[in-house]
């Protein structure tokens, strides 16, 4: 397997409880403010809508090593995703290792979760898909509890044109156990690609469990230029993000450039109003065989 890298830094007021919500999520998605349930394909699905694997066909391997400075957070990840085959799917594993502050005292919380993915054409212009997972957390903390067992997320994506789809998905939504590190939260949106070289997007997530419950809401903007005979791109993302439990609204950039068989891509986001929290991903990703994305009427 192809090793990628991947790295990840939180500064400011940024709150150190992070949960499978929000620390799985990548540089693609966070530089468009996290508005990628319509058409996230790859390990994107992973986090935001299994049924979007679907949306293309390639084998690409990611992974990734994050540092959160907040409580000094180790983050790693890798997986690997197929959608070359009859049944597109994914392979994951995410490991998180906090050292938080509890009182005068460095406590140590850790975080495993693992599973696989998969999506399905239902019937043409609607994909589905699911994600089981097991997870297990530890902690030293005076206030929390330990916690292990399975989790499962569902999604659909509905593909109006080709253009245009509308995703919608619900994360941890059956666990054997309860822990606010694998909180309930359904969501959906829309992407669009009204020309070929702009795609946009809105999305809308409610957590429905513990205690900043409410609506994250977001969307942004990737322009995808393409140079050396079309062997090459240039990935310019924008987008904004407010979070109505957590009070902040955020802004977010990123940057990208691939090739036929490897990619880079850096983003960064910051609290505009509501807080300090700022945060810098770059994610490497390496492809194997890559075909055409289908059209809706293929499906």
């Amino acid at each position: 397997m192809v090793a990628v890298f991947s790295v990840a830094w939180l500064a400011g007021n940024a709150r150190a409880g992070g949960d499978s919500l929000d620390d799985l999520i990548g540089p693609r998605e966070i530089a468009v403010g996290e508005a990628m349930r319509g058409g996230a394909t790859g390990a994107s699905g992973i986090d935001l809508n299994p049924a979007g694997l679907a949306l293309n066909r390639e084998l690409v391997f990611e992974g990734g090593y994050g540092y959160r400075a907040a409580d000094s957070a180790s983050l790693v990840g890798v997986s690997a995703c197929d959608s070359t085959n009859a049944v597109p799917g994914c392979f994951f594993y995410h490991y998180a290792g906090a050292s938080p502050e509890d009182g005068a005292m460095s406590a140590r919380r850790t975080t495993h979760v693992g599973g696989m993915a998969l999506s399905r054409t239902l019937v043409p212009r609607i994909l589905i898909g699911a994600t089981a997972k097991y997870y297990r957390f530890s902690s030293t903390m005076t206030d929390e509890t330990d916690a292990s067992g399975t989790a499962f997320d569902v999604g659909a994506t509905v593909r109006v044109a080709d253009n245009l789809n509308f995703g919608a998905s619900a994360q941890n939504l059956w666990a054997s156990a309860e822990t606010p590190q694998v909180p309930r939260a359904i969501g959906g949106g829309f992407y669009a690609r009204p020309i070929p070289v702009l795609s946009i997007g809105f999305d809308m997530r409610w957590r429905l469990d513990g205690a900043s419950t409410g609506a994250r809401y977001g969307g942004g903007a990737e322009l995808f230029l393409r140079g050396d005979g079309g062997q090459t791109g240039y990935a310019l993302r924008a987008g904004g993000l407010r979070d109505n439990a957590l009070g902040a609204t955020f802004a977010s950039a990123g940057l990208g450039y691939a090739t036929m068989s490897w990619s880079i891509d850096v983003s960064g986001r910051r609290a505009v109003k509501g807080g300090d929290e700022s945060i810098v991903i770059a994610s490497m990703r390496f492809f194997g065989p890559r075909l055409a994305a289908p059209s809706v009427g293929e499906m």
